[in-house]
């Protein structure tokens, strides 16, 4: 049985408070995994790690050092996936998984703010007045929206709100801590995989 679940996360900027603040707004996100994984004995850490570099070489230096923990990559697609995980980021030039399965890679499709977007009615909840709901891609197959429309369309329909324009580091967080994680799962098969595969770990 897994002992402990290490999920090593792209985001959170440069500096060690932003990337405290992402990583509370993961520890909301997976909250029920968690509560789960601790009532088995399970031990839980997420780490924000910044770049997506630095993502990678954090997971892969704890394969190594970690190797009875159940250890996961979690990263921005970047592009429609049309492959497994390791594959797409193969094919994209970045790494492959060295021979680990693809359990233990895991994206975000396109872009993390795909999940964001994918529950509207919480956004307009957080964002109130002024939210202009219409420039959000109104798509509901979420991992379908272009790369390149993603941020930006989250910008302009935040733009005149009272909490301001979108900000990843100031917003995505407290975001995380609220949106609904059924909506989600529904809406981004990735993530529903994620939380499958983790579910699953802890069972």
């Amino acid at each position: 049985m897994v002992k402990e679940i290490r999920i090593y996360i792209e985001g959170g900027g440069d500096s060690k408070d932003s990337k405290a603040f992402l990583r509370q707004g993961f520890s909301a996100f997976f909250q029920d995994l968690i509560s789960k994984a601790r009532r088995k004995g399970i031990q839980w850490r997420i780490v924000t790690c910044g770049s997506r570099n630095a993502a990678f070489d954090a997971f892969r230096n704890s394969v190594a050092q970690n190797p009875s923990a159940f250890n996961v990559v979690l990263i921005d697609s970047e592009a429609p996936v049309q492959s497994t995980p390791w594959h797409h980021l193969q094919q994209r030039g970045e790494w492959d998984g060295n021979g680990l399965a693809d359990e233990h890679c895991h994206l975000m499709v396109q872009t993390m703010e795909a999940w964001l977007i994918a529950d509207i009615e919480t956004l307009c909840t957080f964002y109130g007045a002024d939210f202009y709901r219409q420039r959000i891609p109104g798509n509901p197959q979420v991992e379908g929206i272009p790369k390149d429309q993603l941020e930006p369309s989250l910008r302009a329909a935040t733009r005149d709100t009272q909490k301001g324009e979108y900000h990843k580091i100031h917003h995505a967080y407290r975001l995380l801590e609220i949106i609904n994680v059924g909506i989600i799962r529904g809406k981004a098969p990735h993530c529903d995989r994620l939380f499958t595969t983790l579910d699953n770990k802890i069972a």
